[in-house]
């Protein structure tokens, strides 16, 4: 039986994600995710949310059955 494993192409936080630097984070998600690394992706709050913003992810880490990403906030962009 494989491991499943879902690809996601933006990071939705739900206001999990814990502050380690000024503009880093750690984020756990249920499951083993893919993520892009090292390239500017989308974050949000929620998948509908109007709060958006770019980071770029440093890490990516699996262990039981949970997937770790540290990235890197680079940019908010306001809704108004």
């Amino acid at each position: 039986m494989g491991m499943p494993l879902e690809l996601n192409t933006m990071i939705v936080t739900k206001g999990k994600e814990e502050r380690q630097q000024e503009n880093q984070f750690t984020l756990k998600k249920d499951g083993y995710r893919l993520y892009p690394i090292d390239i500017p992706i989308e974050l949000r709050h929620t998948i509908e949310s109007d709060y958006r913003a770019t980071a770029k992810i440093q890490k990516v880490e699996w262990e039981n059955n949970q997937t770790i990403i540290t990235y890197q906030l680079l940019a908010l962009h306001s809704s108004n």
